[in-house]
């Protein structure tokens, strides 16, 4: 019988958004299973071995005494995904009775290193991260022991949209500016600089209604959370939007007026 051959290589993980490992080679590794999944996600995070109970204590706090049942699952599933994509368990992962870890070459590439160095080079720059923010870490596992780290990197994401909307206002792009503000406020309403950056485009491109729907917006919003009021920066970009309106409405009106004068014709 002909044995499949196992060659050594690394793996390539998605842990932002959409979960996904792909071998070096370009081979899907199907791991199947939340308990699989968590299990595997948890292991590339923490980069080193850790005792099988306080990997089991992180998953399944809920199941102290039994939890080391899910987690013997949880690590069969993991071992069959990783030899059916042709790679060798034993050569990945660093396991013992009573210690379980990947070994340091296993992980060749993770987006959620590739993202976190982006935001903190500047020759990088804010597009380039936010393009590489798939979604949130971790996005289909509900086990708390990522949940700080999913939201710290939530953080760095949010920083980096309010950034680019900024960025592309500054450079003329009204309609790019309007979508990075506006996807950032459907993540935390409360951030002010994208409410100020939408304010700012209704003054270029809007109305004057526009304008003050979205001012009042923000000062609810902030009344209600956090019983504040706009910062005084935020009041001048809306006293600015709205003079805008009226300079834009201005410059129409006298457009129109000019079209609308007859022209006299000379009388012989």
């Amino acid at each position: 019988m002909a044995h499949r051959s196992v060659t050594p290589a690394g793996l390539e993980i998605t842990l932002l958004g959409r979960f996904s490992v792909r071998t070096t080679r370009g081979e899907e590794v199907r791991i199947v299973g939340r308990h699989a999944q968590a299990l595997f996600t948890l292991l590339v995070l923490t980069r080193r071995p850790r005792t099988r109970e306080a990997i089991a204590t992180d998953l399944w706090p809920e199941s102290m005494i039994t939890a080391t049942g899910p987690l013997r699952q949880a690590l069969y599933q993991l071992r069959g995904a990783l030899a059916a994509a042709g790679l060798d368990p034993d050569a990945l992962l660093e396991a013992d009775a009573e210690t379980l870890g990947f070994r340091p070459e296993a992980v060749r590439s993770i987006d959620t290193d590739h993202f976190e160095a982006c935001t903190a080079d500047p020759t990088c720059g804010t597009e380039a991260a936010v393009a590489l923010y798939g979604g949130d870490l971790a996005e289909g596992l509900g086990h708390d022991c990522f949940a700080a780290e999913r939201e710290r990197l939530a953080d760095r994401y949010e920083d980096a949209l309010a950034t680019v909307a900024a960025q592309r206002l500054e450079a003329g792009d009204a309609d790019g500016a309007r979508d990075a503000a506006e996807r950032l406020i459907a993540r935390d309403p409360l951030r002010e600089e994208a409410h100020e950056v939408l304010i700012a485009v209704h003054g270029l491109i809007g109305s004057r209604s526009q304008v003050v729907r979205q001012y009042r917006r923000l000062r609810e919003v902030l009344a209600r959370e956090l019983a504040e009021r706009p910062l005084p920066e935020t009041d001048v970009t809306y006293r600015l939007a709205l003079a805008r309106t009226v300079e834009r409405s201005l410059e129409r009106a006298s457009a129109m007026e000019r079209h609308s004068i007859p022209s006299l014709a000379a009388v012989g």
